[in-house]
C-alpha cells in the first residue's frame, strides 16, 4: 500500500517546504524507495502557465507537458525522477473539476459544497498519484501557510486522508519558523506554538517539527518545542540556514529523519546510498576557479523566474570545479542610445539569452545576441533566445532588416519567427503552448551532435511561436547551420554558427532535464566554452 507524507508550512511562507520535500524524498529514495512528489498551490488559476513570473517565479515544465509550480523543478533536481500531471495540483483545477461534473450531472440531485464534494476532490488527485506512479511513498506539499482561508480545504482534505489511512499510511511534517530577536539574543518558540495550535484546530497533529531558524536551537528549545507539540524530541528536526541547500538532505539525514518516518511506516530501514550526493557536496564546497555568465533576460529582478537556468548553470560549472557567478542584466537597459556594451559585458565569457514572452526588451536582447556574435563570445540562446538569434542574424547578416517575430509585431513583412497553422485558431491562453517532450534529430558533423553524441533527443518544450521554415534557404545560404530538426513536423529546434567560438540555439527548454548529480549537456558545453574564452 502506498504510504504517504504531507508538507505543511506555518508562521510564513518561504520557509523551504518544497526543499524540506524535496530532501526527504531523496533520503527515502536513497533507502531504496520509489517514491514520487506532489505539490498542492492554493490559488484559484488552474496552473502558473499563465501568471507572471515577476510573481510567481518561473513556470517548470513536466515532462508529459504540465506547467507547474518552480517547486518542482526541485523536486526532480533531488530526486532524478521525472514527474507527471498529478504533480500539480490547484484549487483552480480542483474547482474547474467538479464545476465540469456537476455541468454534465455527475452529481444529480446533490447540493454542491466544500465538503464532500470539493474535499473528495482532493483526495481523489493524492490517491491518483499514488496509483499512477506506483510509488511505496508519495511526498505531498500544500502551498500557502497554515490558517489560510485557501488552502484549508486542502488540510480538511488531509485530515481526512489520515483517518481513512491511519497513522501507519500517513505522516505529518511540518515546517515552522523561530525566529531569533537581535538585543535579547534568543530563539522565540512562540509562532511555532502558534502554527501547532493552528493545524491541530484544523484537526491534524503533526509527526513531525522542522524548524528554520538561523542557528543551533539547542537542548532547551527543542525541548520546548517537543512539549507544546506533543511529540518526541527527536522528531524535531533542524533546518539551519546553509549557503548550500544541497547540504540540506544531509543535516536531515544526520538527524535521522527517514528513519523516524519508515518507522511510523512500519517499513524496513536500509542503508542509506548517499555516495553521490556527498560527492556532490564536496565540490560545490572546493571548487577552484569561477566565471562570469551574462544572462540578460526581462524578469531579472526576481532570480526565481530563471530558477532552473541558474541551477543548471551552477551544475555545469561543478563539473568544471568552476563556481559560476551570474550577471543578472535586464534587456531593456540594452536598448538605451549610446549604451556601452563593451562596459557591460566586460568581464563576461558568456553570453545567455533565456526563455520569455512579450515584446518588452526585445531589442535590448537583439543587441546582447549581436555583441555576442561579432565579438565572439560564447552565446547560449533558449528558446526566444535562439528566435532572437535567428532574428539578429537575418537583420544583419541576410540584410532583411525589417525581420521580427509576429508576436512582437503582427504587421512585420518579414515574419521570421510566425504561429503554426494549428496555433493560429487558438484564442485560450492556457495549456495551449508546445509543451512537454518532442523528438529532436540531430545533424551529423554539427556542434549539436557533438555535444549530445547523439542523432535523436527528447526535450521539453514551453512556446507557440516557431522558426518560419520559408527563411529557412536564405538563411542557410547565409552561414546559419539548422542542426536540429523535429522529424514530425519539420521544425527547425537546434540553431548554431560555424565561424563563431560557441553559438548554438535552441527552441526548447534544456535547463528543465538538468540535474546538480548530472548536467544538461547543452549547459555543460556551454560552460567549457567560457571557461577556455577566459583562458
Amino acid at each position: 500500500m502506498t504510504k504517504f507524507v504531507f508538507v505543511t508550512g506555518g508562521v510564513c511562507s518561504g520557509l523551504g517546504k518544497g526543499i524540506t520535500a524535496s530532501s526527504i524524498a531523496m533520503l527515502l529514495k536513497a533507502k531504496g524507495y520509489k517514491v514520487f512528489m506532489q505539490k498542492f498551490d492554493p490559488y484559484m488559476n488552474v496552473d502558473p502557465g499563465t501568471m507572471s513570473p515577476i510573481q510567481h517565479g518561473e513556470v517548470f515544465v513536466t515532462a508529459d507537458g504540465c506547467e507547474t509550480d518552480l517547486d518542482l523543478g526541485h523536486y526532480e533536481r533531488f530526486i532524478d525522477e521525472e514527474l507527471n500531471y498529478t504533480s500539480n495540483i490547484t484549487n483552480g483545477k480542483i474547482y474547474l473539476s467538479v464545476i465540469e461534473k456537476e455541468r454534465v450531472g455527475d452529481f444529480l440531485g446533490s447540493t454542491i459544497q466544500i465538503v464532500p464534494h470539493i474535499s473528495n476532490e482532493i483526495k481523489n488527485k493524492i490517491y491518483e498519484a499514488g496509483t499512477s506512479s506506483n510509488a511505496d511513498i508519495v511526498i505531498t506539499e500544500i502551498g500557502g501557510t497554515v490558517g489560510d482561508i485557501e488552502s484549508a480545504v486542502m488540510l480538511e482534505s488531509l485530515r481526512q486522508i489520515r483517518l481513512e489511512l491511519g497513522k501507519l499510511n500517513t505522516l505529518f511534517v511540518h515546517t515552522t519558523l523561530v525566529p531569533y530577536l537581535f538585543g535579547s539574543n534568543e530563539l522565540k518558540t512562540k509562532p511555532t506554538q502558534n502554527s501547532i495550535i493552528e493545524l491541530r484546530r484544523l484537526g491534524i497533529q503533526p509527526d513531525i517539527i522542522v524548524t528554520r531558524a538561523p542557528i543551533d536551537l539547542g537542548k532547551s528549545v527543542k525541548e520546548k518545542i517537543a512539549l507544546f507539540g506533543s511529540i518526541p524530541i527527536e522528531n524535531i528536526i533542524e533546518a539551519k540556514d546553509v549557503i548550500n541547500i544541497y547540504q540540506i538532505p544531509i543535516n536531515f539525514h544526520n538527524q535521522k529523519i527517514e528513519d523516524i518516518i519508515l518507522n511510523q511506516f512500519n517499513l524496513t530501514t536500509k542503508r542509506s546510498d548517499l555516495t553521490k550526493w556527498s560527492n556532490l557536496i564536496n565540490k560545490v564546497e572546493n571548487l577552484k576557479n569561477d566565471v562570469e555568465i551574462a544572462l540578460v533576460g526581462k524578469y531579472v529582478e526576481l532570480e526565481d523566474a530563471y530558477l532552473s537556468v541558474k541551477e543548471a548553470l551552477k551544475a555545469a560549472g561543478y563539473e568544471y570545479n568552476t563556481r559560476v557567478k551570474i550577471k543578472w542584466i535586464n534587456s531593456e537597459e540594452l536598448e538605451q542610445k549610446n549604451i556601452d556594451l563593451k562596459t557591460i559585458f566586460k568581464n563576461c565569457k558568456g553570453i545567455l539569452v533565456p526563455g520569455g514572452f512579450g515584446a518588452r526588451g526585445i531589442e535590448g536582447k537583439i543587441n546582447a545576441c549581436n555583441y555576442a556574435r561579432i565579438n565572439k563570445i560564447p552565446y547560449f540562446g533558449i528558446c526566444l533566445g535562439m528566435q532572437i538569434a535567428v532574428i539578429e542574424y537575418a537583420r544583419n547578416v541576410c540584410k532583411l532588416e525589417d525581420a521580427y517575430s509576429k508576436e512582437f509585431n503582427e504587421l512585420c513583412k518579414n515574419p521570421i519567427i510566425d504561429l503554426m497553422a494549428n496555433q493560429k485558431a487558438i484564442i485560450n491562453k492556457g495549456g495551449t503552448l508546445r509543451l512537454g517532450n518532442y523528438k529532436c534529430n540531430i545533424k551529423k558533423d554539427s556542434l549539436a551532435y557533438k555535444i549530445y553524441k547523439s542523432e535523436e533527443i527528447l526535450e521539453r518544450h514551453r512556446h507557440r511561436y516557431e522558426f518560419n521554415n520559408e527563411y529557412k534557404e536564405l538563411l542557410a545560404n547565409n552561414g546559419m547551420i539548422f542542426s536540429g530538426i523535429n522529424p514530425e513536423s519539420n521544425l527547425v529546434e537546434i540553431i548554431e554558427l560555424t565561424n563563431h567560438p560557441y553559438f548554438i540555439g535552441c527552441q526548447f527548454h534544456p535547463e528543465f532535464k538538468s540535474r546538480p548529480t548530472k548536467p544538461h549537456p547543452l549547459f555543460l558545453s556551454f560552460i567549457k566554452a567560457c571557461i577556455n574564452k577566459k583562458d
